[in-house]
């Protein structure tokens, strides 16, 4: 928060949580967080139902899990077509086929309608330092350009900033935390969850760390030299 200046007093923040561990430990410390009074801000989720990809979370669980913060949840429930969606941006309608794409940009309409319809200034999504520096290698190796997902991204056409707080945690430190306080893990995994680049460059990435144990700090750190992880 304080690095990259994420959170100002009179944020008005929505989470998207979808019921994976990292949604629910970005949840729960920004609830926590909100308790204490600088910076003065207030916190809601929002649950996207997507009804032809068959994955699940229990709703009743991140409804008490939201109940037990004081944070009120929102549920929505959307689909696509494959193939039938209006984008009009060249690079985005040669992937409009990817059931990953779609599910995600299906998602984000979603949250960015809920957002300005709650009058909320900001968007927290849980994407941590793996997600990020994954996203560094795929951009270089698939788009020939080197950046990321930024920590903080202000968007150009609606008055909402993306933030993603978990960005400087490692994943293994959440999977330990979410053992640790027993986070209920989702009844069914997304079919696509392992046929997609993203598993093949983690794959890589793993193999990396092997060589160079270092290798996390040394990119982390070539992201900041460029300032790919702040965009206003």
């Amino acid at each position: 928060m304080a690095t990259y200046h994420l959170i100002e007093d009179d944020d008005r923040i929505l989470v998207g949580l979808s019921g994976g561990k990292d949604s629910l430990l970005l949840l729960e410390l920004l609830a926590k967080r909100a308790k204490i009074d600088h910076p003065r801000f207030s916190v809601e989720a929002l649950h996207v139902r997507m009804e032809n990809i068959h994955y699940e979370t229990d709703t009743s669980y991140l409804q008490s899990f939201c109940n037990a913060l004081n944070v009120r949840l929102h549920v929505k429930t959307t689909s696509f077509e494959i193939g039938t969606e209006a984008i009009k941006n060249s690079r985005d309608a040669r992937r409009q086929k990817q059931p990953c794409f779609l599910c995600s940009w299906n998602r984000r309409k979603q949250i960015f309608n809920l957002a300005q319809e709650l009058g909320c200034n900001k968007i927290a999504l849980g994407h941590h330092q793996d997600d990020l520096i994954h996203t560094a290698l795929m951009n270089l190796t698939f788009q020939g350009r080197f950046d990321t997902m930024p920590a903080l991204l202000k968007m150009r056409k609606m008055p909402l900033t993306i933030i993603r707080p978990l960005c400087m945690i490692e994943e293994q430190d959440i999977k330990a935390y979410a053992e640790q306080q027993g986070y209920q893990k989702q009844k069914k995994l997304c079919p696509y969850e392992t046929d997609s680049h993203r598993s093949d460059i983690k794959r890589l990435y793993d193999a990396i760390e092997q060589m160079n144990p270092e290798a996390r700090y040394s990119i982390w750190r070539a992201l900041n030299a460029d300032n790919k992880l702040i965009e206003e």
